[in-house]
């Protein structure tokens, strides 16, 4: 998922789970594993890459416990088939989410109270496109970056003390920070 991009204003989709950083844990890769197996087996044909990404992604960042997925498809042609697929196992599409952002396509699974995290964010693009590449570079940077990691964790870690209540905000407030790492790990901005 964009952290950095808040949900339209009076979005019914944003779920306003409280901001709650929880320490790296080493069972994040793994969760991602199974369940990228399980996109894998469901989206079969329709699937050309898969990856973790997130701050769930990023040895020893802590992060809300939400798996982030990034998944690609040749094009959005046959996303019907994709939503319906997706379903299947438990994911909920968002196509709100679409309003800052139609290069993606975005799905949720897990509890359906509000003030529980979900398990999985799963982001569908296409193969190549920016925000494919945003995802990856952001990722990458912070892996091999610990200086701009610990930086980013500190950032978090202010935020969400502040803004626990306001996940809109916590999110608004990363934006600047996520933007430059973009840029330093050679995506251009705008």
């Amino acid at each position: 998922m964009d952290a950095t991009t808040p949900p339209p204003a009076g979005a019914a989709w944003y779920r306003q789970a409280p901001v709650r950083l929880r320490p790296y844990d080493p069972a994040w890769p793994g969760r991602y594993a199974e369940e990228a197996e399980l996109l894998r087996h469901t989206l079969r044909g329709s699937l050309i890459a898969i990856e973790h990404v997130g701050s769930t992604a990023v040895p020893d960042l802590a992060a809300k416990p939400v798996i982030d997925i990034l998944a690609a498809v040749p094009s959005f042609d046959d996303i019907p088939a994709v939503i319906a697929r997706l379903e299947g196992i438990g994911y909920v599409y968002t196509p709100e989410s679409e309003a800052d952002d139609p290069s993606r396509r975005v799905f949720r699974k897990g509890p359906q109270d509000p003030a529980t995290f979900r398990t999985h964010h799963l982001h569908v693009t296409e193969h190549g496109g920016r925000y494919w590449r945003r995802l990856i570079a952001f990722r990458d940077h912070l892996r091999s970056h610990p200086e701009d990691a610990a930086a980013y964790l500190a950032l978090k870690q202010g935020l969400a003390a502040r803004h626990a209540g306001d996940p809109a905000r916590y999110t608004r407030e990363k934006r600047d920070f996520v933007r430059e790492i973009e840029r330093k790990a050679g995506i251009p901005t705008g």
